[in-house]
């Protein structure tokens, strides 16, 4: 009996499915994309700390009528931001800051469903390549936690303070992009299987590792940056007070502190540590490129050289909120074409 038959015979027999599941991750990494633009909007407009509970099914529904904008108002009122930033602010002002976080919670509600359901119809179908299903498992717990993980962060500016914590706000905004990164990679290997049954997942090899952890510690210190609104401490470049390290500095105790909490060091280091991110980026690149990789070289090279630039123009711009989004945005967009080069590299030499 061919195998045609034998399928058509038994419908439930396992029927790898590679190519769409590959189109569907990129659909969701597309998504992923998406809310991380709407996050950096949200953080830039400081509207994160305007919904004050987490309500991850009745939430979805936004206040219907002046009652219940009123409701959700005074809720606000009774935090430390209002407080002590907002006081006095307008309903209608409330209104423009609860839009862009209620985007973004609802943004993560419809990820969750675009990954969770066409996940479970695969799984039913038994679609999904023998070794995949425990990969695509741990995505979806990865965000399912990211969105604890936002709460979490948004809890830190409820009571006390009226921001959220930079730490915090780190490790949101990480976690999205090793979930974008791992999303890409997956989706890569997928589309290398349905090519060629005998393909193997892709290895992470020497130069693509050390990039990458570099490149890691470059967006972390991006984001102390960001949640430590170190950006408006010197709309210069590439000089800070008119020096390279500028005078008069307060420093913490005890010393390595001041590269978590203090915002002069922060942006200084997040200014000069670039370059060797670059360094080693362009190094992974041409390593891709003596390998015969042509599309995510030219990715890594066209990302690369915006995110600076738009680095260096969201300083001297003073932080203009179209600039920082952008630089945001290209920065994901550089972790997907990382992703991509390095998953090249590493199918090349696997």
């Amino acid at each position: 009996m061919s195998l045609s038959t034998t399928a058509a015979a038994n419908p439930q027999a396992a029927q790898p499915q590679p190519a769409r599941i590959a189109r569907w991750l990129l659909v969701v990494a597309f998504m992923v994309f998406a809310m991380v633009v709407v996050g950096g909007i949200t953080r830039l407009t400081e509207s994160g700390l305007s919904m004050v509970r987490w309500e991850p099914i009745s939430g979805v529904v936004p206040p219907l009528d002046e009652a219940q904008w009123h409701a959700e108002f005074d809720a606000y009122k009774a935090t430390p931001e209002y407080q002590k930033i907002n006081h006095g602010m307008s309903l209608g002002e409330f209104k423009a800051i609860f839009f862009w976080e209620y985007l973004h919670r609802v943004l993560g509600r419809l990820i969750g469903m675009a990954f969770a359901l066409p996940l479970a119809w695969f799984a039913w179908k038994r679609a999904i390549p023998r070794g995949y299903g425990p990969r695509l498992v741990a995505l979806l717990a990865l965000g399912g936690l990211q969105g604890a993980i936002g709460w979490w962060m948004v809890a830190s500016g409820l009571v006390d303070r009226p921001d959220v914590s930079h730490i915090r706000l780190a490790v949101h905004l990480l976690t999205a992009l090793f979930i974008l990164g791992g999303l890409v990679w997956t989706a890569l290997d997928l589309i290398d299987l349905s090519r060629s049954p005998a393909a193997r997942p892709a290895k992470l090899t020497g130069i693509a590792a050390i990039a990458m952890i570099v490149l890691f510690v470059q967006l972390l210190l991006g984001a102390f940056t960001a949640g430590l609104d170190a950006g408006y401490a010197f709309a210069e470049w590439p000089t800070m007070g008119g020096q390279i390290f500028p005078a008069g500095v307060a420093f913490i105790e005890p010393a390595w502190r001041n590269l978590v909490d203090n915002p002069i060091v922060v942006q200084f280091v997040h200014r000069w540590l670039a370059w060797v991110a670059a360094a080693l980026l362009l190094a992974l690149a041409w390593r891709a490129h003596k390998m015969g990789v042509k599309g995510p070289v030219h990715a890594i090279a066209t990302f690369l050289v915006l995110q600076i630039g738009l680095g260096i123009a969201t300083l001297l711009t003073g932080v203009d909120i179209h600039v920082a989004v952008a630089h945001q945005a290209v920065g994901a967009l550089l972790v997907a074409s990382v992703a991509w080069t390095a998953h090249r590299v590493g199918a090349r030499r696997g």
